[in-house]
């Protein structure tokens, strides 16, 4: 017996999309005050740097995927580095999926709250695994941001951040660098090969698509042409707000009664 895949409809401007639950994924990405989360994932959304900080209370993005015909959905929560509600951050943790951990390489409290984090995810995700009987794998992503500063203003070592993740092969260290764009496509294709989802969700591996296409995103015609080859198409979601929190407990506690038996994923409805 299988259950009927659940579908998720997310509304971009005029159109809908209907996203498989088993193929909606969320990532929480995690780090002090002013390290550069927001611009990680403005470089992973837009492929810009804004010069500009701005802090960060909680932003929630949403973009979708046409790869090779198939629908995919990817949620991405920018935390706050402050942390006001403990709760809030439990609960961003036990809603995750996949993990980047951000900390700058010229801060050492910045590194020691990534420390911190990694353990806590480890810690609350186990609980989490040990209510639920499921056995999946928890993707990370440890990233020293800044490395284009000059090595006279490093404070956290190479080798410590590599220390980090020697133990778990489903987690990864880069150094990266927002402002400059390096390493940062290298992270998203690694983090997303270890989630085992399409590495055609990394920034350069799919054609953008304005949200002008979204009535003809998952029609066939438009599934089936090919761009210099590549059969694999993105689409931010202006409109899309966060799940209430009302959802996503809803949604753990639905994880915890069901005992891990076979199921599809409940996405939280956009409130």
């Amino acid at each position: 017996f299988q259950e009927r895949a659940m579908m998720k409809t997310m509304s971009s401007g005029n159109c809908t999309l209907n996203v498989p639950a088993k193929n909606s994924y969320r990532m929480v990405v995690l780090g002090a005050s002013r390290v550069g989360k927001s611009s990680i994932v403005s470089r992973f959304l837009n492929g810009r740097f804004e010069d500009q900080y701005t802090p960060t209370i909680e932003d929630f993005h949403r973009k979708v995927y046409n790869i090779r015909g198939d629908m995919y959905q990817l949620d991405i929560l920018d935390t706050s580095g402050n942390h006001p509600f403990p709760a809030m951050r439990r609960l961003s943790i036990l809603t995750g999926d996949v993990f980047i951990l951000v900390f700058s390489l010229d801060n050492r409290e910045s590194f020691d709250e990534v420390k911190r984090l990694q353990k806590q995810i480890l810690e609350v995700k186990s609980c989490l695994k040990n209510k639920t009987k499921e056995s999946a794998d928890l993707p990370m992503v440890i990233c020293g941001n800044k490395n284009d500063h000059s090595e006279i203003f490093r404070k956290v070592r190479s080798d410590e951040g590599e220390n980090l993740v020697s133990s778990d092969e489903n987690c990864a260290y880069f150094e990266v660098s927002a402002k400059k764009n390096t390493n940062v496509d290298e992270m998203f294709y690694v983090l997303f090969s270890m989630a085992k989802l399409p590495h055609e969700m990394s920034p350069a591996l799919h054609r953008k698509i304005s949200i002008q296409y979204g009535d003809t995103f998952q029609q066939k015609s438009f599934r089936m042409r090919r761009v210099k080859d590549m059969d694999a198409y993105g689409m931010i979601s202006p409109f899309a707000r966060r799940p209430s929190v009302n959802s996503d407990l809803k949604y753990i506690k639905s994880k915890v009664l069901r005992e891990g038996q076979s199921r599809e994923r409940e996405k939280c409805t956009i409130q």
